[in-house]
């Protein structure tokens, strides 16, 4: 799977910088390319699509943080820890969605902050309810204070 076949598409961000009314951010990742192995990464030894639990997103930095900084966005697998998909992304856009996560959260009583929807050439195949968004620096380091980790959990 080629970070080419993927596009990824945002809603409900714009409030965030208008100080106006939350709404839960969503975020849509279409894939365009052959689906069976995105199928097989999503899917667990039983044979039923991973729910939200086991399933981690993250931004990992390609240079430091700053204007025009690149980023991967990344959906892994968190019991085998293997990458179910990547895609290049802005970083600043990224960052901006978990502001807007964070303040969605912050203002609701919602238990998902943002959703994650995953289509195959524009069908559904996948939606999960998220908490947290882990961000690591071109090192390798978690940059905490950009990441989204709900109270109570502990890295």
């Amino acid at each position: 799977m080629r970070r080419e076949h993927f596009t990824l598409d945002v809603n409900n961000v714009d409030w965030v910088e208008t100080d106006g009314e939350p709404s839960k951010p969503s975020v849509s990742i279409d894939f365009t390319g052959p689906s069976t192995m995105l199928r097989e990464r999503l899917t667990g030894p039983d044979g039923d699509v991973l729910d939200a639990g086991e399933t981690d997103v993250a931004l990992r930095l390609q240079e430091p943080l700053g204007s025009d900084a690149a980023g991967v966005v990344s959906v892994t697998n968190r019991i085998t820890g293997e990458f179910i998909l990547e895609l290049n992304e802005d970083a600043d856009d990224v960052l901006r969605f978990i502001r807007a996560a964070r303040g969605y959260g912050e203002a609701a009583s919602d238990d998902g902050r943002y959703e994650v929807e995953i289509t195959l050439d524009g069908d559904h195949f996948v939606s999960y309810d998220k908490r947290t968004f882990l961000v690591y620096d071109d090192e390798g380091n978690l940059l905490r204070q950009h990441s989204l980790i709900p109270s109570g959990v502990e890295l």
